[in-house]
C-alpha cells in the first residue's frame, strides 16, 4: 500500500527533525501542547501541527503513548506505565506494561527513594524514564492500582454453559484449580502460550490476553512455559552482545600466565555439554616428603578475563545469576560468543584458565594449594560414559592422543585417595535418582530415564570439591571477601518433623544427639535393601535447609566442610565469577594489557565490593528460580511423554498423603499426580496425620507414603505437568455412594473425610469459573 503524500508544511511550523529532537531531549512527557508551546505556535499553526503529528504517527516516525504523549518510534516514552518484573536484593527491575516497539522490551532499573523498596513483582507504576547510555532507569511518580492478576497459560477451545463454543485459558501452574473464560484473545490463537490478566471475581472471572509468547508444543519448546512463568531473561541486549564480541577479541598470550599447554589436561563432561568450565590433570608426586601422594591441577575457564566488573556483560550476568538448563535448550548466563566460544575449554585450542594446583598426601588430604592464571590446551573433551569405559577396559578411544589414557589412569589413581578422604569425612550421602529427558533430532521425546551414576561422575565431583575448598581457604588466608556456598544444619523444627515421620516406620531418632551428616548416613544404611529407602532419603532431604550464597561463613553441613566456595563453574554461575575476581585481587593475578572498550581491571569491581551480602541474596534467589523452572519443565516433558499412555495401567509409588487423597509418581519416570479420596472405595477414609496414612473405616485398606501399587493413568497435562490417576478397579465416576458415618467412629489424631474427599466445612467448587 503506497504512503499518502506529505502535506505541505506551513512556514511557521517546525520540521520533523526539530520535533524529534525536542521529543528526545525533553526530560518529561511531550504532547501536542508541549510542542506548540516550545515552538510558540498559535491559531492555524497549531491545527497544522496536529495534522503533522498524525502524519508522523501514521508513517511510524513517532509513537503515541497512553495519555497522548509522543516518543520516537520503537523507543521508550519519557513517562509511561511500567510493571515490576523482578526484585533482586535491593534492586527493582521493571518492564513496560505494554510494549509495541521492535525487539525485546527494555528492562529498567527503578530508582526509588528510601532504603527499602515498597514494590513487589507485578506492581504497576507510572514512572519517568531516563536513558543513561549504559541502560534505562525509571523514576517512580506514583504506584497504580493493580491491573489484575497475571497468569501464564495456553488457549484451548472447549464448550461453555449450554454447550456454547468458548475459548478458555488453561493455566500452566499445576496448582491452579480452574480454567478461565477468555474475554479478549488479542492477536493470539488457539494453542498459543500467552500471558493474560484476570479481572472479576468468582464465576465472573475473565482473562484478557496481554502478551502472546508462542507455541509451547513446537519441537524443543516446552521450556518456554517456565521461561515465561518465571520471567527468566533469555534474550541478550545489543549492548551486552557488542561487549561480548569485543571481549572475545582480547589477546591471549603467555605473558602473565603459567604455560600449561604441554600437560595432558582433559575435560570430562556430559555428552551433550555445550560449555566446558573445568578440566583436570594429576600425576604422582615425586617429592620424597610426600611419598605416595599426588600433584593435581584443576583448570577452570578464566571468565574474569573476559567479563570485566561493572560492564554491560557483568550487569547482565549478575541479573541472570546462573545459566538455566532445560531438556530442549540452555538459557546461558553469558552470550554464546563467550559461553560456548572463547571461554569454553575445548580440545586442541589455546584457552585462558585459572589453575588451582593441589598437593594431595597418601591419605587423600589436600595439604597445599596455589592459584595461577594459565594458558592451557586440552588433549580431549570426554563424555563421562566414554571416560568410564576407557578406564574400565584400559583401552583408549579411537582418535585419542597417546597420552590421554595414561592421563585418565593418573586421574583415577589420585581420586582413589580423595574418595577415601571423603568417606572418612562422611558427608551426607543421598543417592536420589535424577531424571534425564532425551530428545531426538527433531526435538521430540525419545526417552525418559534415570541418569546413570558412574565413578567418572564421582571423580570429577571430588576434584571440584577439593578446588572449591582450596579457593575458600586461600581467600580466607588473605582476609579477602569470599562468596561462600553455605549449607546450615537442619533446624530443630524440621528434625522434630523427621522424628515423627520415622516413628511411623518404627524407627527411632534421638533429638538429643549431635546432628552430623554421619547420623543421617547411618539411618540410610539401616534401610539398605529396603523398598522404603527412597522415601527415607526423600524425608531426610526435606529435613535439610536450603544452601545459599553469602559472605558470612557458616560452613557446609551436607559436605561436612568448614569452608566452601564455588570456584569451578564461572561460565554458568555468577558466584564463581566473584570468587575468581577475589583471587585475582588477593594473589595479584592481573595480566598485562589494556582491553579496548572494556573495563581495565578483572578483579572485584566497586559494585562487587560494596554489595557482597546483597548480591549473595539475589543470586541465591535466582538459583532457586532456575531449579524450580528446570524441575517443572522436566515434569511437563514427563506428562507429554505419558499423554500417549492415558487409560493404561502404570506401576506407581505413593509420594504423599493428604486428607483429600494421595499423590503418586510413576516408577522410573517421575511426574506427580493425585488419586482423589473419592476414587478409593465405597468406605469412608480417615487421615492419620502422624503416620501420614489414609485408612479405611473398617481397616481393610490403608494407603501410606512409599507404598507401591498399580494405577490407571487418567490424565497427563503437558501444559502444567500434572498427572491424575485412579485405582484400576474404580467404577466410572468414582465411588460416590458411601454408607453414612457410624457414631463414634472418629479416632484421636485422625480426620474423617467426607464422601467427596473434603472436610465438611469446605464447599466443592467446579473446575471452571
Amino acid at each position: 500500500m503506497a504512503k499518502a503524500p506529505k502535506r505541505p508544511q506551513p512556514a511557521g511550523l517546525p520540521s520533523r527533525e526539530q520535533i524529534l529532537r525536542f521529543i528526545e531531549d525533553s526530560p518529561g512527557a511531550v504532547g501536542k501542547r508541549e510542542i506548540a508551546k516550545h515552538f510558540a505556535l498559535r491559531g492555524a499553526d497549531k491545527i497544522a501541527l496536529k495534522a503533522l503529528l498524525k502524519d508522523m504517527t501514521d508513517e511510524g516516525v513517532v509513537d503515541m503513548a497512553p495519555g497522548r504523549a509522543f516518543h520516537k518510534h520503537g523507543g521508550l516514552p519519557k513517562a509511561t506505565v511500567l510493571r515490576v518484573a523482578a526484585v533482586e536484593g535491593d534492586t527493582v527491575w521493571a518492564v513496560p506494561d505494554r510494549w509495541e516497539g521492535g525487539g525485546p522490551a527494555p528492562r529498567l532499573r527503578v530508582m526509588e527513594k528510601g532504603r527499602k523498596s515498597a514494590l513487589g513483582v507485578g506492581d504497576r507504576i507510572l514512572a519517568r524514564t531516563e536513558d543513561r547510555g549504559s541502560g534505562h532507569v525509571a523514576h517512580p511518580m506514583k504506584k497504580l492500582q493493580s491491573g489484575g492478576e497475571s497468569v501464564i497459560g495456553v488457549l484451548v477451545a472447549d464448550t461453555g454453559p449450554g454447550g456454547k463454543p468458548m475459548t478458555w485459558l488453561r493455566p500452566a501452574d499445576k496448582r491452579a484449580r480452574f480454567d478461565f473464560a477468555v474475554a479478549d484473545m488479542g492477536d493470539a490463537a488457539i494453542g498459543d502460550l500467552v500471558r493474560a490478566e484476570l479481572s472479576g471475581r468468582g464465576p465472573a472471572t475473565k482473562a484478557r490476553v496481554i502478551d502472546r509468547i508462542g507455541d509451547p508444543f513446537a519441537p524443543r519448546s516446552l521450556s518456554m512455559i517456565a521461561i515465561a512463568k518465571h520471567d527468566i531473561p533469555h534474550v541478550f541486549g545489543d549492548e551486552t552482545l557488542a561487549e561480548a564480541e569485543r571481549a572475545a577479541t582480547l589477546p591471549l598470550t603467555p605473558e602473565g600466565r603459567e604455560d600449561l599447554r604441554d600437560l595432558p589436561i582433559v575435560a570430562i563432561d556430559p555428552a551433550d555439554a555445550r560449555d566446558h568450565d573445568d578440566a583436570v590433570w594429576a600425576v604422582p608426586d615425586e617429592d620424597p616428603g610426600n611419598k605416595g601422594g599426588w600433584k593435581a591441577i584443576v583448570a577452570i575457564a578464566d571468565v574474569s578475563y573476559y567479563v570485566r566488573p561493572d560492564g554491560a556483560l557483568d550487569r547482565e550476568a549478575r541479573r541472570r545469576g546462573n545459566s538455566v538448563y532445560f531438556p530442549d535448550r540452555v538459557v546461558p548466563m553469558l552470550p554464546e560468543t563467550l559461553s560456548a566460544g572463547v571461554c569454553s575449554l575445548k580440545a586442541g585450542q589455546d584457552r585462558a584458565a585459572m589453575a588451582c594446583h593441589l598437593t594431595v598426601d597418601k591419605h587423600g588430604k589436600v595439604t597445599s594449594w596455589r592459584f595461577t592464571r594459565a594458558l592451557v590446551r586440552l588433549r580431549a573433551n570426554i563424555a563421562y560414559e566414554r571416560a568410564q569405559a576407557a578406564y574400565d577396559a584400559d583401552a583408549p578411544d579411537e582418535g585419542w592422543d597417546a597420552d590421554v589414557l595414561p592421563a585418565l589412569r593418573h586421574l583415577w589413581g589420585c581420586w582413589t585417595l580423595l574418595a577415601k578422604a571423603r568417606a572418612a569425612r562422611s558427608p551426607l550421602d543421598l543417592d536420589l535418582p535424577e531424571r534425564q529427558v532425551i530428545l531426538d533430532e527433531q526435538g521430540n521425546i525419545a526417552e525418559i530415564r534415570v541418569r546413570e551414576r558412574l565413578d567418572a561422575h564421582r571423580l570429577i565431583e571430588d576434584y571440584m570439591i577439593a578446588a572449591n575448598v582450596a579457593a575458600a581457604k586461600a581467600l580466607e588466608a588473605k582476609k579477602s571477601p569470599v562468596m561462600y556456598r553455605i549449607h546450615e544444619p537442619p533446624s530443630r523444627e524440621k528434625l522434630v518433623s523427621l522424628k515423627e515421620y520415622l516413628e511411623s516406620f518404627e524407627q527411632s531418632f534421638a533429638l538429643g544427639q549431635v546432628i552430623t551428616p554421619a547420623v543421617f548416613n547411618r539411618l540410610i544404611d539401616g534401610f539398605s535393601g529396603d523398598d522404603r529407602l527412597p522415601e527415607i532419603m526423600e524425608a531426610i532431604l526435606r529435613s535439610q535447609t536450603q544452601a545459599y550464597y553469602g559472605p558470612a561463613n557458616a560452613g557446609h553441613f551436607g559436605l561436612a566442610l568448614g569452608s566452601y566456595a564455588h570456584f569451578t563453574s564461572p561460565i554458568r554461575r555468577y558466584a564463581d565469577l566473584l570468587v575468581h575476581r577475589a583471587l585475582v585481587d588477593s594473589y595479584r593475578l592481573e595480566v598485562p594489557g589494556k582491553p579496548k572498550g572494556l573495563p581495565e581491571r578483572s578483579g572485584l569491581g566497586e559494585a562487587d565490593q560494596k554489595g557482597f551480602s546483597r548480591i549473595g541474596e539475589a543470586i541465591s534467589g535466582l538459583e532457586r528460580r532456575a531449579m524450580e523452572a528446570e524441575r517443572e519443565t522436566v515434569d511437563r516433558y514427563v506428562a507429554a511423554y505419558l499423554a500417549g499412555k492415558v487409560g493404561e495401567i502404570v506401576p506407581a509409588r505413593i509420594t504423599g498423603v493428604q486428607p483429600f487423597g494421595f499423590f503418586a509418581t510413576v516408577d522410573g519416570l517421575g511426574g506427580d499426580g493425585l488419586v482423589p479420596v473419592s476414587m478409593l472405595g465405597s468406605e469412608r477414609f480417615f487421615y492419620d496425620e502422624a503416620a501420614r496414612t489414609l485408612d479405611s473405616e473398617h481397616g481393610r485398606v490403608s494407603y501410606s507414603v512409599g507404598q507401591r501399587l498399580d494405577l490407571r493413568l487418567m490424565e497427563a497435562n503437558p501444559i502444567s505437568g500434572a498427572l491424575r490417576f485412579e485405582l484400576p478397579d474404580a467404577p466410572e465416576g468414582g465411588f460416590r455412594n458411601r454408607p453414612p458415618r457410624r457414631d463414634g467412629v472418629k479416632k484421636a489424631g485422625k480426620h474423617a473425610v467426607g464422601k467427596r474427599g473434603r472436610p465438611g466445612n469446605i464447599r466443592h467448587q467446579g473446575k471452571r469459573r
